[in-house]
């Protein structure tokens, strides 16, 4: 089954890409491997086909003016006369994967009719499985649909086989098409079928364990490859097969020339497909989310997600409903093979008991164990390690079986940080009950749950007042109104039978399937940009009334989001100007959020634990980065439009393999990009002059600040401080002492990340690579003193006083939350990089993201071994000769 957008509904955009990669492998447009290997296949989602333009441009029905349909066209780009024979050659190839999809298709229709007939023979003995009428109604249109299919699919082989130009297969699409009534008595009795299924799964075990075994035939070119997949998920089908077909039709047309007798045909076939598409989504739309009470009430799935949540002082990965009366926390129950995957409820608080807490508010037996941010960053390199040997693996020959094994470790490894990751916040409370905290990565994401739930409440505060008013009972308070006349509406008690059923039904009204994972996506889905983003954030407008405004941007990365940026205050105002601007490190992004905030300056309430935010969200909206258009030299600008809020920004990207490349400066006057030996002899120093004023600066005024170098400072005003060391202003000083601590300490990293070469030199970067991988402790700290005696001595008095001010930056970790790891992570890939001419020497190392994962992990080791070390001293150093002195 293709993956789910955000409401539940088949995403289709990886056909597309099917397409345009030539690539049609005997699964067709089914997209899955043996079904029995997905428990989610086809029981995810009650039947909905979305042919909205987010979801499928290709499938959105043009309309007229009026609202009438309009026949479709194909898309502009390939105009009639182009290369015929080309398209021709495509054409086949989409009526080959179609085809190929086609064989599978009726293979699992035979397999929903296998059962049939001995079904029907024993409803008339005295033993029946099932009776006549619920074989009908399981079955419904089955057959029928069955015998439509295999009469096209053997008039549309022999086409395929004799190829040519004059072949014409666009009669066959028509007639498929006009046939879509028999689909559309299937799609009004698919509700009422799987209802009859489940009634008697539950009453007959023989049924039961028919259903769940029904067996599937591989294609015929294929070996032994049959399938074990349930009946649910087969019932499925038929409606999927819909959307499917569509998608094709659209696809050749795109490749079939306008006076090609195809083309009328192919077109009215689209547009048939497309109206039908229509109206049975208008039937099934309400039908998606919901679920019946036993008392004949709809309950809405609103929204779904997996969150953390802090139980008996330890993390425990939730699925958490929303439904329009109650929040429901729910686990997966580990299921035997050949079962349906089932959720177990750990809680519920129905919403007219739910309220949110403060964290004075909140019970002091929740405490948020944090895990130091070293361990995260060092199972992120080791997941990107993983990505690259996955990479290597797949073009290696009989590589396959070590993939999977690799993914597996992957899936563990991202669950773990997915678990152990986010920080913020979530406190809900049951006014009749316990209060339960759930910790998110993303205020964005906390927003919305919240935002949710409100909704939902006051929807329903506004119902019952309403209900008061018509009753003319103003004059007394809803609550007791309530508690007087209807008291089961006063909280929403489920019984154990309800319970049971709502959570049994959470399995298919899901809109989130899949914990966020890259082992859970396929490779074009998983992919996503390694670099760094520069994003200038211009202005904001749209407020009621004066406020104190800032920005705050998220990028996502490992299945999760992370804050990485956030502009300055204007204060009191109604159209702030920021125009800052931001560099943004990117592993694997795919989207980027931006959050603007009213600053809370009420002292009450920052007394805060450190992860709590109070400060009122005044909007929210994200933009996807798409490669195209980020990738540009130049800027692209955008707006984000957010309750009535319209924030103007713009951004460009650059990938990681440029961001790798170090340019000398063709001006040696200033110090960034100038060797860092031409600029201590230009000084007479022995430690350039920028790194000294950095870091005086830093330890007087920004060395308890929380993030300090792991913080983006505003890339405006780093690149007006580097402007002002390049071109020696006098006032620099005063700019230093003016300006925001980030920026300075952002300034201090781009000099040594602009350095001509790294800090710790090209020429000795293969060997403190194997220094730090030796395992005897005499042996590494003899090989790692020797190298530091090898740089030169302007390098190595720099490095040395860089160490010393980090080591007293890492002794104010408890207020500054930078240890010595997080330095080294961030200074480490700075000051020790590979040269290009060593980056390059393994072709294996192409991909972005094996760039980045390439070495880093020793890069911060041997920073952190130098943090680690007693001090060391320049002139001791120099004396002491150790016990060897072999040149490197």
């Amino acid at each position: 089954m293709e993956p789910l957008s955000t409401h539940g509904l088949p995403r289709l955009s990886w056909i597309d890409t099917l397409y345009s990669n030539f690539n049609y492998n005997t699964d067709g447009y089914e997209g899955d491997g043996p079904e029995d290997c997905k428990s989610q296949d086809g029981s995810e989602t009650l039947p909905y086909i979305d042919e909205s333009p987010t979801m499928s441009p290709q499938l959105c029905t043009p309309q007229g003016p009026h609202g009438e349909m309009v026949s479709p066209t194909p898309p502009e780009g390939l105009p009639p006369g182009g290369d015929v024979e080309k398209g021709l050659e495509m054409k086949k190839l989409v009526l080959s994967g179609f085809l190929a999809s086609e064989e599978i298709y009726i293979n699992q229709l035979e397999a929903l009719l296998l059962p049939m007939r001995p079904l029907k023979a024993t409803a008339t003995t005295s033993q029946p499985v099932l009776t006549i009428q619920q074989i009908e109604t399981i079955f419904y249109k089955i057959q029928d649909i069955f015998e439509i299919h295999k009469e096209f699919y053997d008039a549309l082989l022999p086409n395929i086989r004799q190829w040519d130009e004059k072949v014409t297969v666009g009669h066959l699409f028509q007639k498929l098409a006009s046939q879509l009534g028999v689909y559309k008595a299937f799609v009004d009795n698919y509700k009422v079928a799987l209802e009859t299924a489940e009634k008697c799964n539950q009453a007959n075990s023989q049924f039961q364990k028919i259903s769940e075994n029904l067996k599937v035939k591989g294609p015929k070119d294929s070996k032994d490859c049959t399938t074990t997949v349930t009946m649910e998920a087969l019932l499925y089908k038929p409606i999927d097969r819909v959307t499917r077909s569509t998608l094709v039709l659209h696809d050749l047309l795109k490749h079939t020339p306008k006076d090609h007798p195809d083309f009328p045909l192919l077109q009215d076939a689209l547009r048939i497909s497309q109206n039908f598409l229509s109206s049975i989504n208008e039937e099934i739309d309400p039908r998606r989310t919901a679920v019946t009470t036993p008392k004949g009430e709809a309950r809405q799935l609103v929204k779904d997600g997996f969150l953390v949540e802090v139980s008996e002082s330890s993390r425990k990965l939730r699925h958490v409903f929303l439904f329009t009366d109650l929040l429901l926390c729910a686990k997966m129950k580990k299921a035997s093979v050949g079962r349906h995957q089932q959720y177990e409820c750990k809680w519920y608080i129905p919403l007219a008991d739910l309220s949110f807490q403060t964290l004075e508010e909140s019970d002091s037996c929740h405490s948020i164990q944090v895990l130091p941010e070293h361990e995260i960053e060092e199972m992120k390199i080791k997941i990107s390690l993983l990505k690259s040997d996955i990479q290597k693996e797949k073009k290696a020959p009989r590589g396959q079986n070590r993939v999977e094994r690799l993914r597996k470790k992957m899936n563990e490894q991202e669950s773990w940080l997915l678990l152990h990751s986010p920080t913020i916040p979530f406190r809900i409370h049951n006014k009749h009950g316990k209060s339960y905290l759930f910790l998110l990565s993303s205020d964005y994401e906390r927003s919305e749950w919240r935002e949710n739930i409100q909704k939902l409440q006051k929807k329903g505060d506004v119902h019952l007042n309403k209900i008061a008013d018509s009753l003319s009972l103003v004059h007394l308070s809803v609550s007791v109104w309530l508690l007087c006349c209807f008291p089961d509406l006063q909280t929403c008690v489920l019984s154990s039978v309800e319970l049971q059923v709502l959570t049994s039904s959470c399995f298919k009204l899901r809109t989130v399937h899949n914990i966020p994972v890259t082992s859970n996506k396929d490779d074009e889905e998983a992919a996503g940009l390694y670099g760094f983003l520069h994003v200038i954030v211009h202005s904001a407008k749209g407020f009621n009334g004066s406020a104190n405004l800032y920005c705050t941007l998220e990028v996502d990365s490992y299945g999760y989001f992370v804050s990485k940026a956030k502009t300055r205050v204007f204060r009191d105002t109604t159209e702030p100007q920021w125009n800052e601007e931001f560099e943004i490190e990117l592993e694997g992004s795919q989207y980027l959020r931006i959050l603007c905030y009213e600053k809370c300056y009420d002292k009450s309430m920052l007394n805060k634990d450190d992860n709590e935010i109070v400060d009122k969200i005044m909007g929210k909206g994200q933009v996807q980065l798409d490669p195209q258009t980020v990738q540009s030299k130049n800027w692209h600008m955008d707006v984000i439009e957010m309750n009535g809020i319209k924030v103007e920004f713009s951004m460009k990207f650059t990938s990681r393999d440029l961001s790798l490349k170090r340019t000398p400066s063709k001006k040696q006057s200033g110090v960034f990009g100038v060797k860092i030996n031409v600029v201590t002899k230009r000084e007479r120093s022995k430690v350039p002059y920028i790194v000294r004023q950095c870091i005086e600066e830093v330890e007087k005024r920004g060395i308890d600040e929380v993030g300090i170098y792991r913080i983006s400072g505003v890339a405006t005003d780093i690149q007006a401080l580097k402007a002002a060391f390049d071109t020696n202003t006098k006032d620099i000083l005063v700019m230093l002492s003016d300006m925001d601590i980030n920026a300075i300490a952002g300034t201090l990293k781009l000099y040594f990340r602009e350095l001509p070469e790294p800090l710790l030199t090209d020429r000795l970067y293969p060997a403190f690579m194997e220094g730090i991988a030796l395992s005897d402790p005499a042996a590494k700290e003899n090989c790692m003193m020797h190298l530091l005696r090898s740089l030169p001595d302007p390098n190595l008095m720099t490095f040395l006083t860089l160490l010393e001010h980090l080591k007293r930056v890492a002794e104010k970790e408890p207020l500054n939350k930078m240890s010595l790891h997080n330095l080294a992570t961030v200074f480490g890939p700075t000051l020790l990089r590979p040269s290009e001419s060593e980056s390059t020497k393994g072709q294996h190392i192409t991909a972005a993201s094996d760039i980045w994962s390439h070495d880093v992990m020793a890069q911060v080791q041997v920073l952190l071994y130098y943090l680690q070390h007693p001090p060391i001293s320049f002139a001791e150093l120099k004396r002491n000769t150790l016990y060897f002195s072999t040149d490197v």
